[in-house]
């Protein structure tokens, strides 16, 4: 069976596409990292937050950056330094 460059290229993309399947479903939220946390909102960066939010159900899906409802692990004490950082949501 001789397969044309697109066709091809449609095989290989379904394949990829079966295998990334079983990941897709375990989407969560960031794990604690293993130094003292603080949780620091409104400082992420889009896509880059380690919460869920109502807009949104696990990490790395904030849409907006400085989002005032995401936030990200930070070391604690360090959420206070950052301009706009906050320990309290909204």
């Amino acid at each position: 069976m001789q397969l044309d460059s697109k066709s091809a290229s449609l095989a290989a993309a379904a394949f990829a596409a079966a295998l990334a399947l079983p990941f897709a479903g375990n989407a969560a939220p960031a794990p604690v990292p293993q130094y003292t946390v603080e949780k620091c909102y409104g400082i992420a960066a889009a896509a880059e937050n380690d919460c869920q939010t109502a807009t949104h159900s696990c990490a790395g899906e904030s849409k907006q950056a400085r989002d005032r409802e995401s936030w990200v692990y930070l070391p604690a004490g360090t959420c206070a330094k950052i301009d706009g950082g906050s320990l309290k949501k909204g």
